[in-house]
This record gives structure tokens, sequence and C-alpha cells, in this order.
């Protein structure tokens, strides 16, 4: 079970990956990540705050890969890993100078993906897109330098 969402940014891949892995910014434009605490560096853990419906939860994912301007990937887990593990992705792909595609997804995995995805995998979609079109929003003004 899987969750692919893409966008096209025009902006710069250097200032879209900027934008992304400024963790500390998160509360100020992401209406689904709405805080994060770490660094975007692999084997480290963040702490990510989701905004899911009228709630909120925490998570600690592990970064598991970092290529600078094209690519990171975390896997976060419930409770403990095999449960319901969310393998989350970001990758930066360049169509032409000043535009990329952003693709942002989550593969699922565990006992519990079924219930859980039934439950939440619509509402989680929606916050993937409204995610990248705040991230669109931001890298495409005019006023923001990398």
């Amino acid at each position: 079970m899987k969750i692919r969402t893409e966008i096209i940014i025009n902006a710069s891949k250097e200032k879209v990956w900027e934008i992304l892995t400024d963790l500390e910014s998160y509360p100020q434009w992401n209406p689904f990540i709405i805080k994060s605490e770490g660094k975007v560096v692999q084997g480290t853990r963040l702490k990510n705050t989701l905004k899911n419906g009228e709630g909120s939860m925490v998570f600690r994912p592990r970064v598991l890969q970092v290529d600078p301007n094209r690519y990171f990937e975390w896997l976060g887990s419930l409770w403990f890993k095999g449960l319901f593990d969310g393998h989350h992705y970001f990758e930066i792909q360049p169509v032409k100078d000043n535009q990329v595609k952003l693709i942002h997804g989550e593969n699922f995995s565990g006992i519990l993906k079924g219930p859980i995805l039934k439950k939440i995998g619509h509402q989680t979609r929606e916050n993937f897109v409204k995610m990248n079109i705040a991230l669109k929003d931001l890298a495409e003004r005019a006023d923001i330098e990398v």
C-alpha cells in the first residue's frame, strides 16, 4: 500500500531542497508536518508532529538516505517496527532550468496497514497534497533566496 503525489514547482532544485530540509521553519508554512526537530542526516532520528484531522501525533522516524538537492527518506513506525511502518520519501527531479518535479510519497507495511489506511489513507493523501502546494507557493515567491 502506498501514497504517491507529484507537483511541478517553478524554482531551482536547490531552493526546493533548502525549504524541504529547513525543518525549523515547518511551523511557518507546512500544514501537514506542523513541527519537525532534528537534522536531515542519514542515521539520525527526527521528531515530527503531524496534523491529521482535528488532532496531531508525534513520531520519531529514522533518516535512511540523503542525497542533497535530490532525495531523502525516512522510516517511521507506530509503537514498534512491523505493526504499522511508513517509508516516507521526497524526490526532486529537474524538469528544466528553475523547474522541478517534487515526488512525495510513502510506502506502508505492517500487520495493521490495511485497517489504518482504510481509516486515514484518503486524509493522509490530502495532507501530502496540501504540503506540496504550500512548498510550491513558498518556493515560487520571488523574495525567497537560497
